[in-house]
């Protein structure tokens, strides 16, 4: 038996008749400002080439690991989800039947936030008015195979229809950036811009570093196995990721862990990780010393500099080997960063030229370290609730936990890091709809007066995020 899909235009809005009051007031003002997505990673051959999308399947579960991580806890095999295998062994090509096996388990992600941005997605972007189950599978894969065929639903139609002011992607610093060269020579006026993602080339246990460290030297002309010429290739590098338009840089370390070595110091770590397998206390060490050295060139040419740490990344050693990286594996790990970010902050900590957004799995970590290290060191910002909570519950701990002690002017609004392009519009609705309510509640409280509500609604939509990210 079928049953209705409706977006209730309250929804996660504070139930208290009166807190929902001004919160529908403060909502009416900023849901219709544009989109600034300043970190993700969609694909940006999406933008250059604007094909239509293949099928629902390859666009909406295959390549999503919100997805396929809960069909996989459940025991589906990742392979009868169409994901590729690392070695090209068999997995189902039939999308229809893909998108027949996640209907039948939708049910599994109620009271999650993959279950609001699909339930949007269905409803906004394509009109779909019953809930996705086992009998409106069909239904379903007819109604978005066939809007993807119209033009309308090309990307760059997207792209304006969603009213996104900017969309960021994330590239290696390998990366030819060819796509994006195709996005600026097209004419198009969206703005797809790149961030500069150096983890292949300073992380001695990324995979193939030292593979990594001679094409860096190929696209360079540096000799990347002394410690000058290194250093200088990644300026290269950045100066070329800033002619394509990057604002940004960002850093996937497994810690927040940074050292400030003298030359000579450095220059012997770099010899022993360029040249043999690192072991486990240099390659953290290593990482560490390059975060500040990122920060140093940050000061130097200016790209906001963002570090997401506190991931262990790629846990299941069976879905690494048999699919590769980010697959849904990623767990969350504890993560200081008080005694971790000091030798950095030494260094930079109170320098206006640099901002370093951080960001974290650790929520234990908002009250008693973040909030506190971005509410005194000017070079400090914080980023928006990431990853696993990016949810209603987790903005609204973030915001609850951070803003005595941080404020929200020293945090940078919204971002969904996501490679789900058309869940964009429903992440930051969600954003939006969690921001006016935590206001709501200040505002009812005698804690803030209405009007600075407003101003501080637009803010953390819009204005915070611009300034941040330099765009």
């Amino acid at each position: 038996m079928t049953q209705p899909l409706r977006l209730n235009p309250d929804r996660l809005l504070p139930a208290d008749p009166d807190t929902r009051a001004v919160a529908r007031r403060l909502y009416a003002e900023i849901k219709a400002l544009p989109i600034i997505s300043p970190h993700g990673h969609t694909d940006p051959s999406w933008f250059a080439g604007n094909a239509t999308f293949a099928n629902p399947a390859e666009l909406l579960i295959t390549p999503d690991h919100y997805v396929f991580r809960m069909l996989y806890s459940q025991g589906m095999a990742m392979e009868d989800l169409g994901v590729p295998r690392a070695d090209g062994g068999a997995v189902e090509t039939d999308p229809r039947k893909i998108w027949r096996r996640f209907a039948e388990n939708y049910h599994l992600f109620r009271g999650t936030p993959s279950r609001m941005w699909h339930d949007w997605v269905y409803a906004e972007v394509f009109g779909l008015d019953v809930r996705l189950s086992a009998e409106t599978a069909d239904h379903y894969y007819d109604v978005i195979d066939a809007a993807l065929q119209t033009e309308a639903f090309r990307p760059r139609a997207l792209f304006d229809r969603y009213n996104i002011e900017v969309l960021t992607t994330t590239e290696s610093p390998l990366d030819t950036l060819e796509h994006h060269k195709a996005i600026n020579a097209s004419g198009w006026k969206g703005r797809v811009l790149t961030a500069y993602r150096p983890d292949p080339v300073l992380d001695p246990d990324y995979e193939g570093f030292r593979d990594n460290l001679k094409v860096l030297a190929e696209q360079t002309g540096r000799d990347t196995l002394s410690w000058d010429g290194y250093l200088q290739a990644l300026r290269d590098r950045r100066a070329f990721f800033i002619e394509m338009g990057a604002t940004s840089t960002d850093h996937g370390h497994p810690t927040a862990f940074t050292a400030d070595l003298s030359r000579a110091e450095a220059e012997a770590l770099f010899q022993r990780v360029s040249t043999a397998p690192a072991s486990a206390e240099d390659a953290e060490l290593f990482r560490g010393q390059m975060l500040t050295e990122m920060a140093a060139m940050s000061v130097e040419d200016g790209l906001v500099m963002q570090l997401h740490p506190g991931s262990f990344r790629n846990h299941n050693g069976f879905v690494f080997e048999r699919f590769g990286r980010d697959k849904g594996a990623d767990i969350p790990t504890r993560t200081d960063y008080v005694r971790a970010l000091k030798p950095l902050l030494d260094r930079f900590g109170s320098d206006n030229r640099l901002t370093l957004i951080l960001f974290t799995l650790d929520e234990s970590v908002y009250a008693r370290e973040l909030a506190p290290l971005a509410g005194h060191y000017p070079a400090l910002k914080l980023g928006p609730s990431w990853w696993f909570h990016d949810s209603p519950e987790g903005m609204r701990r973030f915001r609850e936990n951070v803003t005595e002690t941080a404020g929200f002017y020293n945090t940078v609004g919204f971002n969904d890091d996501t490679r789900a392009f058309l869940s964009i519009p429903a992440r930051h609705d969600v954003a939006r709809r969690m921001d006016c309510g935590f206001l709501a509640r200040l505002v009812v409280e005698h804690r803030m007066e209405e009007d600075e509500a407003h101003e501080v609604a637009r803010a953390l939509t819009y204005d915070l995020v611009k300034a941040a990210y330099k765009l």
